[in-house]
């Protein structure tokens, strides 16, 4: 019997070399190994496309490797998340997705070509960016309060403006009117610019807009903020109360975020490199001064945390869509 025990030790080694040489070994101990790409469903120059930009960047320099940022339009992002649901499980191929797709698009559509949670392994959360609630400066409606007294009074037909059925700005009216008790009629556009330029004409009343893209107008005068959609006051507009603080709305909030997501199966180890070369990046001062002209503050948590956000707005906009009855364009 004592000449197997060399032939079981050389099988053992044989094993082990075979496991250490193995493509997905590979993978997990040299993460990365070639250059990466982060795929965007919206198209170039938007919030999305700059957020993914500002982390290529970064990573690029970090590890030596081209990080590109590929657009793929279609579908509301829904083709682009498909398709990194369906890509190599190593690293090499993210997501940068939004609040949209992550938590609103799966109460949405009933086809979802993805699973935000079993076809996705969570990075981290880039960057949140803050909504507030305008009007045109020549409306009648003065504050927070006025609005919901004219809503409830029920003598103004109030209308809100978005830029697409389902988006959040969509989604946060429609919020605010359920939690304060009155009704409003939306009136959906193709994109925000339209939207906003209806505002400031008083033709719909008003819009919830991302703070970045509604401050140059409300510095010029032309749009009036009434409060933000946010948990805290915003440094930018510091003496604009939050839409909860006004309306002794506790916990309401409409936040628009974009997070780094992996395939499912994606090793471990190459996620936690990625979360901790993400979140080094987000606290850089040049990345925080580009994010901040985004009218984007960095987050960089954990992948746990990033799947508790998900899983909270997820029940939140899910209860949104179910009872206002919202349908995709």
């Amino acid at each position: 019997m004592m000449p197997a025990r060399p032939s079981l030790l050389k099988i053992g080694l044989c094993v082990a070399v075979a496991i250490l040489a193995s493509p997905a070994a590979a993978q997990t101990s040299d993460f990365p190994n070639r250059p990466i790409r982060i795929v965007v469903g919206f198209a170039a120059g938007g919030a999305p496309d700059a957020l993914a930009r500002i982390v290529a960047e970064k990573l690029t320099q970090r590890w030596g490797l081209g990080v590109t940022v590929e657009n793929r339009v279609g579908a509301q992002g829904n083709t682009a998340m498909a398709a990194v649901a369906k890509a190599e499980p190593d690293g090499h191929t993210l997501a940068l997705m939004p609040v949209g797709n992550a938590a609103v698009n799966p109460a949405l559509f009933a086809n979802l070509p993805y699973d935000p949670v079993k076809d996705f392994a969570p990075v981290t959360q880039i960057a949140s960016v803050e909504n507030v609630l305008v009007v045109s400066a020549a409306s009648r409606i003065t504050s927070l309060q006025d609005l919901v007294a004219r809503g409830r009074a029920g003598t103004d037909k109030l209308t809100y403006a978005s830029p697409g059925a389902g988006s959040l700005a969509h989604l946060a009216a429609e919020l605010l009117a359920r939690s304060a008790g009155f009704s409003m009629t939306h009136v959906p556009y193709r994109g925000v610019a339209p939207a906003l330029t209806d505002v400031m004409r008083g033709d719909v009343d008003l819009i919830v807009a991302q703070l970045s893209t509604a401050k140059p107008l409300i510095d010029a005068g032309q749009l009036r903020a009434l409060g933000l959609a946010s948990s805290q006051r915003s440094a930018v507009l510091p003496n604009l109360p939050t839409i909860a603080e006004a309306l002794a709305l506790p916990g309401f909030e409409a936040v628009s975020w974009y997070a780094l997501m992996a395939p499912a199966g994606t090793p471990a180890h190459s996620v936690a490199r990625l979360n901790q070369a993400v979140a080094d990046a987000l606290r850089a001062p040049d990345v925080v001064a580009a994010l901040a002209a985004q009218g984007a503050q960095p987050i960089g948590n954990s992948p746990a945390a990033l799947a508790a956000v998900i899983a909270a707005d997820t029940l939140r906009w899910a209860k949104v869509v179910r009872e206002a009855g919202i349908q995709p364009n």
